[in-house]
């Protein structure tokens, strides 16, 4: 009887998030944000197989690079090389978050690499440093180490639970371009953003709150490289959304609905009105 390989299976989900403060530029060519992340249930799938040696990465249905360019790649290499670990992985990515669309579909690939594969190889690092490998391959990795809903400081790796945020059924649209984070950073005017850090954890104890707190550094700037996203934005407000917005360096806008079934309907009335190369998501809060 043939031994069985041994194998793990993620689900790695999408992130919005439902503020973004940009403060300042630094050194390092990072910028020190204040954000509120909150996961969301769409989610890419990972099968991590193990095998003798070697890093090899599969993306069906995809033209993703399957190499080093591939931050699946780089984190599994990563760990490898951070414990010393001399054996190899087989990967396969089926992507379902878009890619490049403000949602951290790469960051959150990442970081379920590094988890299935201390788990799967018995690597026993602490989350902590996950959380350091993590942050060295991207600003949002930290944060699905993290797993929970969090207030993010610094580059996005300085993190504090978020609790008593309720439920939220959003719609999102995700338009049939990707946005390149480098280039709205590039064209985001830093005289604005020398702000001094005195935002505080926040506090949400009613959907109100959330809709209160909605708020994008990014999103003049890429509604100015792209003035349909304030299209897309209002459509969401006029279907029945409590408040809208744009997710991280964009282009995919949310809208934060009252119940599932004014979403559901919001969902419907979207697809009529826009083209058949948009997407349009249901999603829930985790």
């Amino acid at each position: 009887m043939l031994k069985k390989t041994p194998e793990t299976f993620r689900k790695a989900p999408a992130k919005i998030n439902l503020s973004l403060h940009v403060l300042r530029k630094r050194p390092d060519g990072y910028h020190d944000l204040a954000s509120v992340m909150q996961k969301i249930s769409i989610y890419d799938e990972l099968t991590f197989s193990l095998c003798t040696g070697g890093i090899t990465l599969c993306c069906p249905g995809t033209d993703l690079p399957t190499d080093e360019q591939n931050l699946v790649y780089r984190a599994a290499r990563a760990i490898f090389q951070h414990t010393g670990y001399t054996g190899g992985v087989e990967i396969v990515l089926k992507k379902k978050i878009p890619s490049a669309a403000g949602l951290g579909g790469g960051s959150s690939d990442a970081a379920a690499t590094l988890t299935a594969l201390n788990d799967l190889c018995s690597l026993n690092v602490s989350q902590s440093d996950l959380m350091k490998i993590g942050a060295k391959l991207g600003a949002d990795v930290p944060f699905f180490v993290f797993g929970q809903r969090a207030f993010a400081t610094g580059i996005g790796d300085e993190l504090q639970i978020l609790s008593d945020v309720p439920r939220l059924h959003i719609i999102l649209i995700n338009p049939a371009f990707e946005l390149s984070t480098r280039k709205v950073y590039e064209n985001l005017n830093l005289a604005l953003t020398k702000k001094k850090n005195n935002y505080s954890i926040p506090r949400f104890y009613a959907l109100g709150d959330v809709i209160r707190e909605l708020h994008n550094d990014l999103e003049d700037v890429s509604f100015r490289m792209h003035p349909q996203l304030n299209a897309f934005k209002q459509l969401l407000l006029d279907e029945g959304a409590l408040g809208a917005l744009m997710s991280g360096s964009g282009p995919t806008l949310f809208g934060i609905f009252a119940d599932e079934q004014s979403a559901k309907e919001a969902q419907d009335a979207i697809l009529k009105k826009v083209s058949g190369e948009c997407l349009v998501f249901f999603a829930q809060s985790l």
